[in-house]
């Protein structure tokens, strides 16, 4: 058996479950043995994006003694899309120039 954690953080809150398990035992197999899905209903089994410390992993990653298995949440924006209407805010509000985009010349 080995040791490891899954966590789950939404903005004012984490949730840690520590977890001994089989060696062998893929980063999936850990949520669903962990009993988070229960604690954190807003986790949707059927669309699980998994990291271990930091990194995005396959769900079927074998996990090792002491791994941080972390259940991201799906984005709320795209990120490209994000940054093209601050970009275009920056234009209007004339923190940007219209042609370059970069900073105007003072």
């Amino acid at each position: 058996m080995i040791k490891v954690e899954v966590v789950y953080a939404v903005p004012h809150k984490a949730t840690c479950v520590q977890v001994d398990v089989a060696e062998g035992t893929s980063a999936e197999q850990v949520v669903m043995q962990s009993g988070i899905l229960d604690k954190c209903p807003d986790i949707d089994a059927t669309k699980l994006t998994l990291g271990i410390w930091n990194r995005t992993v396959k769900n079927h990653q074998v996990v090792k003694e002491g791994d941080r298995i972390e259940i991201y949440r799906p984005l709320i924006a795209d990120p490209k899309d994000a940054r093209r209407r601050r970009a275009e805010k920056a234009k209007e509000e004339g923190r940007a120039n219209k042609v370059t985009g970069g900073r105007p010349l003072s």
